[in-house]
């Protein structure tokens, strides 16, 4: 039976909205025959922030030495079962269809090492409003989302990436940056792999004020600096490779 994983690295403090996150997973519905699972890895040892969470064998948890939501992302990876992996922060959620849309695109396109889609930012007053630069729905140009992200303006949300966890293993995880490892991992994977955007939401991105991305530090110029020169030269190494990954073998596993 296909699996896919859902990944979620968490860290004490970080935990208020962890059961939304998993009733949120908990109402997916599937192609017929595919199950999910959720690996979620504490960015730490307390072992208590999974304490709101009910009894379900389909989810797993895990506890590490504290490192940042990357290693805790990659971390995870041991744990993983499924022949697709993608993304969940813990404090976002997942709108009803995002998996069944994900899992079917990958299906259809057999040829496809990964697929994206729109977002819905989730504002404190309860509003929700769409992405301002969604590429079009449809197999994506070569080169889209690096090309958004040197123009400032990265297209869509990094965790909304669904792809084969081969291809995950593949380029290497999440990379060890303090910063948008959900991005990095995009952009390693458009490297060597075609993609397909979603028009319809597959992430809801809650905006609050501790959310890591609302701190200053994520924002500081010289840390930017160095994330972006580490991102972009990965990017242009693989690019140097002309090597392209292929899903085919993988996709029998589909399925």
């Amino acid at each position: 039976m296909p699996l896919i994983s859902i990944v979620t690295p968490v860290h004490a403090g970080g935990d208020d909205f962890l059961r939304e996150a998993y009733d949120s997973l908990r109402t997916q519905d599937l192609p017929s025959g595919w199950e999910w699972e959720w690996v979620v890895q504490e960015d730490g040892q307390t072992g208590r922030l999974f304490s709101d969470l009910p009894p379900d064998p389909r989810v797993s948890v895990g506890v590490g030495r504290r490192g940042g939501a990357a290693m805790a992302r990659t971390m995870a990876l041991a744990r993983v079962r499924g022949v697709l992996v993608r993304g969940l922060d813990a404090d976002d959620l997942l709108p009803v269809g995002a998996l069944w849309r994900a899992v079917r695109t990958l299906v259809d396109h057999r040829d496809v090492g990964w697929c994206v889609s729109a977002c819905l930012d989730l504002l404190p007053d309860g509003s929700m409003h769409p992405g301002p630069h969604d590429p079009p729905a449809g197999r994506l140009t070569s080169g889209v989302m690096a090309a958004g992200y040197q123009a400032g303006r990265f297209p869509v949300v990094g965790t909304t990436l669904t792809t084969y966890t081969d291809l995950v293993h593949t380029v290497g995880g999440w990379p060890a940056v303090p910063a948008s490892e959900d991005v990095a991992l995009l952009l390693a994977c458009e490297a060597v792999a075609s993609g397909w955007m979603i028009d319809e939401p597959g992430a809801i991105y809650r905006k609050h004020p501790k959310q890591v991305t609302a701190q200053p530090a994520h924002w500081d110029r010289t840390e930017r600096t160095a994330l972006d020169a580490v991102l972009l030269s990965r990017l242009e190494a693989l690019q140097r490779t002309k090597w392209r990954w292929s899903p085919k073998t993988f996709s029998q596993q589909l399925k």
